[in-house]
């Protein structure tokens, strides 16, 4: 089964002064008005599990108003197994421990990964690029601790690339040097990203079929560098990464910025052969995150050999009754989900049967 959340404990977190909630290893529903501390709850199990919130707020941000401290906490139970983490937010600073230990914010999903699905979500087909990628990324980035540290390697190599590329006077001999960091940073990042990639679609393949009738979804890598990367070595995508920086010198030293690399690179996703960003649905395309999110658990525990916590923001106000039900299904499949609602008549009753409730009243 692996491990679960059994208790999370918050301390001037947000706007909560002292809140303890005692989870189900099944389904939690936390009920409330809008406003009352219900996404804050969803935010601080990320954090524990995630090391990251989706929010992306500054310290700050996460303490209580008029306190100068902040500290989350979460027992971890499961297989004989008790694992204590905790986030304490102090002077513009976070600090993560497991079992007492200080540790890291990406040593937390080595206990237990965590998938979010939130409202911003739904528009996952319709954003720009960079939203599909970081939920690519964040993804790898809990599922091997490698790839977090390719993301990082990769993304300060960039940084250093452009900066060079907006200096005054741009020193060729220096700019060569860091073409070829670049090209093999990016290329141990693509070929990893590739792969992540190609697990993950066979499942949202699959999960997208099942709840939508039958309809086909196709899911595309787009790489910037102008080729199907899939079945590539690291050493070939690196040669073809260097030539794609020398073409592109002159564009790069104009614009002052690097134009092709994996920062730059898409996902695309076609319905029955129709371009679904162009011609689907509002239904379908939340179909599509829908199923993408399904596949996230199913590929977390396929890589790691345990569930994930799925942590459901208020999405079930957005979905149809078809797509609330498949989500339902899946979600009594023995995951232990969070949900939020400001509604319990978006749930059948069998379910809540079997689900602890949990009133937030801020």
């Amino acid at each position: 089964m692996g491990l679960v959340v059994e208790t999370l404990s918050m301390r001037n977190w947000r706007n909560f002064g002292e809140r303890s909630i005692d989870l189900s290893p099944g389904m939690t529903v936390l009920c409330g008005h809008n406003a009352v501390g219900k996404t804050n709850t969803v935010e601080a199990l990320q954090m524990l599990t995630a090391g990251a919130s989706f929010r992306k707020p500054k310290p700050a941000q996460l303490v209580r108003e008029e306190c100068d401290h902040a500290r989350i906490e979460a027992r971890l139970t499961g297989d004989g197994r008790v694992v204590d983490v905790a986030c304490d937010v102090e002077n513009q600073r976070k600090r993560f421990t497991r079992n007492g230990k200080r540790c890291v914010a990406a040593d937390l999903s080595d206990s237990l990964m965590s998938v979010l699905f939130n409202p911003d979500d739904l528009s996952f087909v319709k954003r720009g690029a960079s939203y599909r990628r970081e939920e690519l990324d964040d993804f790898g980035r809990q599922a091997n601790r490698g790839f977090a540290k390719v993301l990082a390697a990769y993304g300060r190599s960039i940084e250093q690339r452009n900066r060079l590329l907006k200096s005054e006077h741009v020193d060729f001999a220096l700019l060569d040097a860091w073409d070829a960091s670049v090209a093999l940073g990016g290329a141990t990042l693509l070929v990893a990203r590739v792969r992540l990639f190609e697990r993950l679609r066979a499942h949202i393949s699959r999960i997208y079929e099942e709840i939508s009738e039958g309809e086909r979804l196709d899911c595309t890598y787009e790489s910037s560098l102008g080729q199907d990367l899939s079945g590539m070595s690291r050493d070939e995508v690196c040669d073809l990464f260097a030539a794609r920086l020398a073409e592109g010198r002159d564009d790069d030293l104009r614009r002052q910025q690097t134009l092709v690399g994996p920062h730059r690179d898409d996902l695309t996703f076609t319905i029955d052969g129709r371009d679904a960003r162009a011609f689907g649905s509002q239904g379908q395309q939340r179909a599509v995150v829908l199923a993408w999110k399904m596949a996230e658990v199913e590929l977390a525990q396929e890589i790691v050999g345990e569930r994930p916590l799925l942590l459901l923001d208020d999405v079930m106000s957005e979905l149809d009754e078809r797509r609330r039900s498949a989500m339902c299904r899946f979600v009594q499949n023995g995951i232990q989900t969070v949900i939020t609602t400001t509604n319990l008549g978006y749930f059948p009753q069998e379910l809540l049967d079997d689900a602890k409730v949990v009133e937030i009243d801020g």
